[in-house]
């Protein structure tokens, strides 16, 4: 079964609300990072039969959340979400902060992110991407997970410790991830001390990010933003410059968003 799937009930009896719900959320997100779907797609990701895939699917396109190809019956994200991406946007005022980005990514030539937390993943909300031909980089509406993110730690670390994840036991991607959920607490704990986070190489081999929180007025992360580029021009010797750009856009971008996290 796919993570995050709901089983059908084991004796056949229609689904809570709170299933419906949950499935209608996974549906939408699975489309959300793949062109389209059919029904036994849908199904095997979530979980369920094809009927009640098939049901769910309707039940969306009946409000505009999905379309369909009409020629192939295969499902995709519907144009009733643009509204209401736009709106989410706007009471963000995330929007706002991307002339912010754009001239992070100038000073320093790198590819810069903008991140919220999502659970115990980081949601990439904006990107600015580095001129250079080498660089690495992560597409608005990517999920990546927190223990092996730059922007990850910081969102945890400058998180209410209450409201943070507690997995059992962490991924591991490279030989550098922190997969002992004790060394990652260690950590929080220096990245709290000191203002930012590094990822080392913990999710991809040969990648370095930094990133510093956007801090609301009781000083959480509201957001996370990262410089990130390959190792051979994310050196030692640059981590400091590159952490003060960032720190000082920071500052400004949480300024930008005063009184709408409260």
């Amino acid at each position: 079964m796919a993570p995050g799937a709901v089983p059908d009930d084991a004796e056949g009896r229609v689904p809570s609300r709170t299933q419906s719900v949950t499935r209608s959320v996974n549906l939408l997100q699975y489309l959300e990072h793949h062109h389209d779907a059919g029904v036994t797609e849908l199904a095997e990701h979530l979980g369920v039969s094809p009927s009640t895939a098939h049901r769910l699917a309707r039940t969306l396109f009946d409000v505009g959340l999905v379309g369909q190809d009409h020629r192939t019956e295969r499902y995709h994200l519907g144009p009733a979400l643009i509204p209401l991406g736009r709106a989410a946007e706007a009471r963000s005022g995330f929007d706002l902060l991307r002339p912010d980005l754009e001239e992070l990514a100038e000073v320093t030539g790198e590819s810069v992110n903008l991140g919220v937390q999502q659970g115990a993943s980081v949601l990439v909300v904006l990107r600015v991407a580095s001129p250079q031909p080498l660089r690495f980089d992560q597409e608005p509406g990517a999920l990546v997970p927190a223990h092996a993110s730059a922007m990850g730690k910081v969102l945890l670390a400058f998180s209410p410790p209450a409201t943070r994840p507690r997995p059992a036991r962490l991924a591991s991607f490279t030989p550098a991830t922190i997969v002992d959920p004790e060394v990652l607490a260690a950590e929080l704990d220096v990245v709290r001390a000191r203002g930012w986070a590094l990822n080392d190489e913990e999710r991809n081999v040969g990648v370095r990010a930094l990133a510093v929180p956007v801090l609301d007025g009781r000083g959480d992360a509201v957001a996370a933003v990262a410089v990130q580029g390959p190792t051979l021009r994310i050196t030692d010797d640059r981590l400091a410059d590159l952490t003060a750009l960032a720190m000082d856009r920071a500052v400004v971008m949480a300024r930008h968003l005063a009184g709408r996290f409260s």
